[in-house]
């Protein structure tokens, strides 16, 4: 994906044409020569916002209630799985 690079300064001066541009590809803005942000399209963010959507969350085990905890303790794996315990145990 090609990234037009373009310092605060002149997307603050030039906001159209770079929202013109964003429509195709990012924009990443800088100041003192560090990306600060990028400046991307609506269609981009609904996407981006559909995948932070449907990730995996995972979660530290103190992070979890005391239940969750148990119930994953006393969790078993179902009898049909049992070659896999075996290979483990190789």
């Amino acid at each position: 994906m090609i990234v037009i690079t373009v310092p605060s300064t002149e997307f603050a001066k030039n906001f159209g044409h770079y929202r013109e541009i964003v429509q195709a590809e990012p924009v990443a803005v800088t100041s003192h020569n560090r990306v600060t942000g990028y400046f991307i399209s609506r269609k981009e963010f609904d996407e981006l916002v559909r995948l932070k959507a449907r990730a995996t969350k995972a979660y530290a085990v103190q992070d979890l209630p005391e239940e969750a905890i148990q119930a994953l303790a006393n969790s078993r794996m179902d009898a049909r799985h049992d070659t896999l315990n075996e290979l483990l145990a190789d």
